[in-house]
């Protein structure tokens, strides 16, 4: 922990002091500046120039120009100094003012001073301008020659004349090569060969086995590991283990080709050759990695894609075929069919064959490459293709929807590649397939990357529900792919220097409303917000753990000083991080001028609920802990954040309040002070009850409840005479009124069962019906037309009074009198 403390607070010494190392730097020999810039510009303006001078100018610009950058710091201390000398002095006096001539003449020394010491830094911004205008200069003429290259029209490949040269080169090739192969067999090379053969044997014999045996093992090690491996931590297993599929073989071509080397019988006709097979081993062997992970035959944890067996399988093929072809188009493109330096990288050691072959022979060879690869790839597209629409089920959706839309894009490329190789712009159909197969590789390592870290982190989790879903594997994801898009210029024919370009301008800083941001800055800002943020954390940590509970707060009030302490911490921490980030607080205050009519407008709710968070902490109406009813709900107070409460209701759910109804609208705290609270539970008795012995039975039965409190003592009060019954109510209050539903239903039962043992009656609604028309109540007619009576004769017409069945009157229900009107009271 103290190291990783340590190397954070040296980063940030560092960052502080590259400034000003730079400030104590020599200033550039602006004379010899002048000498190369002449000669750059001669160079950019000459006709013809080549893209070998042009890098070489470049990488002389680009020297200069960091010596400029670093020389717009110098005096930067004593530019500070002298400004805050000139600030002493007070304003300058307006126009058509005087001051003393004392502060008069100082203040113009101090400003020629000022100049002076200003006069190197403004020397190396112009300095610096024109070589990075030079620069963007060389970067547009190569961009041009590029262009030019890839829009060179070669002799059609369809032409017969065009096979028949190519013919020719072949076979002068094939000739080549087997001369130096067949020295093998010249008695003359022995003598000198036999004092490397154990040498050689050893290397040849390695590789063999760990190109035939190796790899066979190597290729079911992944399942027989994984298997031993827990559930949780076996796709990480298998997945490392794997990379091993291109480890062994690769090892096993490099020995392969040391052992040739060693012979010392490789010449300029087979040394090219083997110069460009390590990289054609790794698109080879990587190039069958991917297929069994994308597309395996049978998953170790899980699958990848969603996809039919069949299509699975089809893809599988086409990528492995892909890569045989791919890795034959880089053996024979670095070797003996250059493409006019298209895919050369800067430094790049290119060996080739020491004969010039055609252009006709360059475009067929390339051409039937093309056909072959093109062929493989749109079936591949095609495969994808059938992954639209799936993965619903397992939140793959995103990655099938982009390999399906993937799949049609090849299948385009693989299309036009083949017209326009057709009419002889080779290089352009090159620049079309190769780069579409490398882009749907680096895809697909991406998605097999962002499964390998959701299956770190499940493995960390040790298998817990929801691990890899989770946010941070998300997150880091994401960042892969903000990583991958360097990766993808490169493979679109952006150059180094093009990339190293465009860190140069983001390092120099963006302006955005007056605030310039530059990845330094960044970093700066991140590295000081994340210290002041875990010093926060820890001295919240300290009061809460051990300050508080020392003293005499309550609950609520450790909360509301252990929130206010996080708020107060991370202000500051923000603060600090501005200001050592260099960024101006004064160009923030027109940034958040901007921001308050949006604030205004749009956040209003946001910005009242932030307010009305504050004032509870501090005024603390409401604390964690209490019972409180707000908005319709009762709970209990979980949590009080910045914008809202979290209250856990008697159903323990929990309801989010936002913090402005809790300062604007009413709010029932039962316990902000204390406990106590009162309770009133309404009894009825029925009439002719003997209204004292009910008031002493009903004060004997509160009384012997536990929570009640002696002062105030309980009341039992004769309300009135209701409709229905005499109405009495108990009132008491409890000790802890968080118990008064249960103090509520025990007083009940026991007054139940008094009630019973003294024959006390509690009386129940009774309602009368009287029928004005008994006779609308017969039955329909019989089949002979007659109407029963039913009603015994000796039933009487009225009810009594004393009838407890509840009934309803005739003419409330709409039954229909003799008149047919429903009948009237």
């Amino acid at each position: 922990m103290f190291r990783s403390l340590f190397a954070v607070i040296l980063t940030v010494l560092l960052l502080f002091a590259a400034p000003l190392a730079a400030q104590d730097s020599d200033a550039p020999d602006y004379q010899a500046w002048e000498r190369v810039a002449t000669m750059a510009e001669d160079v950019v303006e000459e006709a013809g120039v080549d893209s070998q001078r042009l890098t070489a100018m470049r990488d002389r610009l680009v020297e200069w120009r960091s010596r400029f950058q670093a020389a717009q710091n110098i005096n930067g201390s004593r530019i500070a100094t002298v400004k805050d000398q000139i600030d002493a002095l007070g304003p300058a006096p307006a126009e058509g003012e005087t001051e003393d001539a004392d502060l008069a003449a100082r203040r113009a020394e101090l400003n020629e001073l000022l100049s002076t010491l200003q006069a190197p830094r403004l020397q190396a911004v112009e300095a610096f301008s024109r070589a990075d205008a030079l620069i963007k200069r060389v970067d547009e003429l190569t961009a041009a020659l590029q262009a030019l290259q890839l829009a060179r029209l070669s002799p059609s490949p369809l032409l017969p004349s065009s096979w028949t040269v190519a013919a020719s080169d072949g076979l002068k090739l094939a000739d080549g090569v087997a001369a130096e192969v067949g020295q093998l067999a010249d008695s003359a090379e022995w003598p000198q060969l036999r004092p490397r053969l154990p040498h050689v044997a050893g290397y040849l014999l390695a590789a063999l086995v760990l190109l035939t045996f190796g790899r066979i093992w190597v290729e079911s090690l992944p399942s027989r590991l994984s298997a031993r491996a827990s559930d949780y931590s076996r796709a990480v297993v298998a997945f490392i283990v794997s990379l091993a599929q291109i480890a062994i073989p690769m090892i096993g071509v490099y020995l392969a080709i040391s052992a040739i080397k060693a012979t010392g019988l490789a010449g300029q006709w087979t040394t090219p050759f083997l110069d460009a097979l390590p990289r054609a081993g790794v698109i080879l062997f990587g190039g069958a990695w991917m297929a069994r992970q994308m597309f395996p035959r049978h998953a170790i944890t899980y699958d990848t894609l969603d996809m039919a067996d069949g299509a699975r399988n089809k893809a599988r093929r086409m990528v492995n075929t892909l890569s045989v072809i791919f890795a034959v188009h880089h053996v024979l493109s670095r070797a003996a069919l250059p493409l006019s330096g298209l895919y050369e990288r800067i430094g790049d050691r290119v060996t080739r064959v020491p004969m010039d072959l055609a252009d006709a022979t360059i475009s067929v060879g390339h051409y039937v490459i093309l056909i072959l690869a093109a062929v493989a790839l749109f079936r591949l597209g095609k495969a994808l293709r059938s992954l639209k629409g799936a993965g619903e089920g397992r939140n793959l959706a995103y990655r099938h929807r982009i390999l399906a839309v993937a799949g049609l894009l090849v299948r385009i490329v693989a299309v036009v590649a083949l017209l326009v190789g057709a009419v002889g712009f080779v290089n352009f159909a090159n620049m079309l397939i190769w780069p579409s197969i490398l882009t749907l590789a680096l895809v697909c390592l991406l998605i097999l990357l962002q499964d390998f870290i959701a299956d770190v982190f499940n493995m960390m989790m040790r298998g817990k529900e929801g691990a890899r879903e989770g946010l941070a594997p998300l997150l880091i994801g994401f960042l892969l792919i903000l990583a991958s898009i360097p990766l993808f210029m490169l493979i679109w024919g952006a150059r180094e220097t093009d990339l190293s370009e465009i860190w140069t301008t983001f390092s120099n800083g963006i302006s955005l409303g007056g605030v310039t941001i530059s990845p330094g800055g960044v970093v700066t800002f991140l590295i000081v917000f994340g210290i002041g943020y875990f010093v926060t954390r820890a001295i919240q940590g300290v009061f809460r753990g051990s300050i508080l509970p020392k003293t005499r707060l309550d609950a609520g009030g450790q909360n509301a000083v252990v929130s206010g302490l996080g708020y107060l911490g991370v202000v500051v921490a923000v603060l600090l991080a501005i200001t050592s980030a260099g960024i101006d607080l004064s160009s923030l205050a027109i940034v958040a001028g901007a921001l308050s009519l949006g604030i205004g407008f749009g956040m209003q709710n946001i910005v009242s609920n932030f307010v009305s968070g504050i004032i509870l902490l501090i005024e603390r109406p409401v604390s964690v802990g209490d019972w409180i009813s707000a908005g319709g709900q009762q709970g209990i107070v979980k949590r009080i954040s910045v914008r809202s409460t979290q209250v856990e209701t008697f159903d323990k759910t929990e309801v989010i309040v936002p913090n402005s109804d809790l300062i604007s609208q009413p709010v029932i705290n039962w316990t902000r002070h204390n406990k106590v609270g009162r309770i009133i539970i309404p009894v009825g008795v029925a009439y002719g009850s003997d209204t004292r012995k009910v008031e002493r039975i009903l004060r004997e039965i509160i009384d012997d409840q536990p929570t009640v409190t002696l002062d105030p003592a309980p009341a039992v009060l004769f309300r009135g005479f209701g409709a229905d019954a005499l109405d009495f109510e108990i009132r008491a209050v409890l000790s802890d009124v968080t118990g008064g539903l249960g103090v509520t239903s025990e007083v009940c039962h026991q007054i139940a069962e008094r009630f019973a043992a003294e024959k006390i009656e509690i009386p129940f609604a009774q309602r009368d019906i009287w029928l004005r028309n008994p006779e609308a109540l017969r039955a329909a007619p019989g089949p002979d037309g007659d109407i029963p009576d039913h009603r015994p004769d000796d039933r009487p017409a009225q009810p009594p009074r004393n009838d407890p069945r509840i009934a309803f009157d005739g003419a409330e229900t709409g039954l229909p009198d003799a008149d047919g009107d429903g009948g009237d009271r």
